[in-house]
């Protein structure tokens, strides 16, 4: 009799992981992407609380392959910002003064790091409405890029209005640095990267050493996931708490109304859509689609590169992807209206 058992639950047990890896929602949306319905889409990565039910590369790119992040780098600048801040080696209400003797400009000096952090410090760049000036380009073009980011114009009081750029991660990467007395490629290989055993990386770096923190930032995907399962954990990994659960439920409150709708541009008929928001680098949005509606939070990068959480089904994402400077990058939302999440809820509701 035990050893029916036993064979009826190794069995069952099989049954179900194959119900898990096999849904048929999930292999049409590997159809999708292998037929290029939805074209360079270069990885994707689903997990539902400790099970991959879905990891799938494409377009030459393999799971050891290093992916540019693009901005969605950003979001893990707000981890070590974080990550500092529980150190108390800087604090949101210190200002560029503290740490920029250099900065003589007295209204800039009085920018916060929460002004920064929530792309609200008044400096003229906008690199998200085709209103410019975008200032990245111009950035890379000097060998100095902290002193180019300390001399954009102000232009309106700090903590007014949104305005997406890269200067400001650029210049929380620099504060991290200037407050640690290490370089930030160090500080996060030791409070992060170290931590949850991502040793393959390579970062953008200026002519004069300073690491990129607002993007071009080059890991694997399956990288990628840890990083956003130790966010969706509360700051934790393996037991070890890398940044504060207070800095996690901080700086993805995600509070600013930003008028843009990440399902919108993803051009998925029938789907409702509401601006999205923005908190200390990170997003949130509502996903509303037939008997869909959820939240995720996320961060973003130029291409479809994504790290998603949707806390309601316990689902951790990862995308990849080569739609640099149009629409498709944010087919992703599609693919997660469509796809991921029905095959979720079919998956336990059966519905």
């Amino acid at each position: 009799m035990k050893t029916i058992l036993f064979a009826l639950s190794i069995l069952f047990f099989t049954t179900c992981r194959a119900q898990l890896t096999d849904n048929s929602v999930i292999e049409a949306l590997k159809n999708k992407v292998a037929d290029k319905t939805y074209p360079k889409i270069d990885a994707i990565i689903v997990k539902q609380q400790d099970k991959i039910i879905l990891e799938e590369y494409f377009n030459g790119f393999k799971k050891d392959t290093p992916h540019d992040t693009r901005s969605s780098f950003k979001s893990v600048t707000s981890i070590l910002a974080g990550i500092a801040i529980d150190k108390k080696l800087m604090t949101l209400e210190d200002n560029l003064g503290k740490f920029f003797p250099e900065l003589k400009d007295v209204a800039k000096r009085k920018i916060s790091v929460q002004n920064l952090l929530e792309m609200r410090s008044g400096l003229n760049c906008e690199e998200y409405y085709d209103i410019g000036p975008e200032c990245e380009t111009e950035m890379s073009k000097t060998e100095d890029w902290v002193a180019f980011c300390l001399g954009v114009d102000l232009i309106r009081q700090p903590g007014l209005n949104w305005s997406y750029n890269s200067n400001e991660p650029m210049l929380i990467g620099e504060i991290i640095a200037r407050a640690s007395g290490m370089t930030v490629m160090k500080f996060a290989e030791e409070n992060l990267f170290g931590p949850l055993g991502i040793t393959d990386y390579k970062w953008t770096v200026s002519p004069k050493g300073q690491g990129m923190t607002a993007g071009s930032f080059y890991m694997k995907p399956a990288d990628m996931l840890k990083i956003i399962e130790m966010v969706s954990n509360e700051g934790q990994w393996n037991g070890k708490q890398i940044v504060s659960k207070d800095w996690i439920k901080a700086s993805a409150n995600c509070h600013i109304p930003i008028d843009f709708s990440f399902t919108r541009f993803s051009r998925l008929p029938n789907a409702q859509y509401e601006s999205a928001r923005y908190g200390f680098f990170w997003y949130r949005e509502n996903l509303k689609y037939k008997d869909i509606s959820t939240e995720v939070l996320f961060a973003s990068g130029n291409g479809g590169q994504y790290m998603m959480i949707i806390p309601e089904y316990k689902l951790t994402a990862v995308f990849t992807g080569s739609n640099y400077g149009n629409w498709r990058g944010k087919l992703p939302f599609e693919m997660l209206l469509k796809y991921i999440i029905p095959a979720v809820k079919k998956q336990t509701t059966g519905k």
